[in-house]
């Protein structure tokens, strides 16, 4: 699997911040997706330069891009912007997920922008910008990204009924 990472980050691209979320996502994403390659770049709070390198690592043939940062309300935040202007079509559920279940432990997790697609055989996924944040979503969405890439690779068939329905058998039984 070839992963992108883009942080997204102006002082981190003056070199007046240490990045510390992206190799984060790197280290998590090399372990637990055994990424042969990650493609790793900080850029400015730019929402061209952003959406020209997820096009960029879309032709470079990346199953997955995360971004961290800029996902917020302030007016430099402009990832989800740029990932909107990019993709295909939205996959909702990855981020809704990861704001329902962040939320336990920041309530402030409802603030989050974060936007997750498809551009052509890429899943787009933008995370916070904060280490702690980073880690809480990734360890919320890890589990289903092997079969998201399988399905938009054309490798893996259709969700349906499965593994990945273990924890809705309290809704089959009370169908019964």
């Amino acid at each position: 699997m070839k992963i992108g990472i883009i942080v997204a980050s102006d002082k981190g691209s003056r070199k007046e911040r240490e990045d510390k979320s992206g190799l984060l996502i790197k280290d998590i994403v090399s372990k637990e997706l055994h990424a042969k390659e990650c493609v790793y770049c900080i850029l400015p709070d730019d929402e061209k330069e952003i959406s020209d390198k997820l096009i960029a690592l879309t032709e470079e043939r990346c199953n997955i891009i995360f971004t961290t940062g800029g996902t917020g309300l302030s007016a430099r935040d402009v990832t989800p912007e740029a990932t909107l202007k990019v993709i295909d079509k939205e996959v909702p559920g990855i981020c809704e997920a990861m704001r329902l279940l962040s939320f336990k432990s920041s309530p402030r997790s409802i603030l989050s922008r974060a936007v997750a697609g498809i551009r052509k055989k890429t899943l787009i996924i933008n995370l916070p910008g904060s280490p702690r944040a980073v880690e809480e979503c990734l360890d919320i969405i890890l589990p289903a990204l092997d079969h998201a890439v399988g399905i938009i690779s054309g490798e893996a068939s259709e969700c349906g009924r499965g593994e990945l329905d273990h924890g809705n058998k309290n809704i089959s039984q009370a169908k019964s």
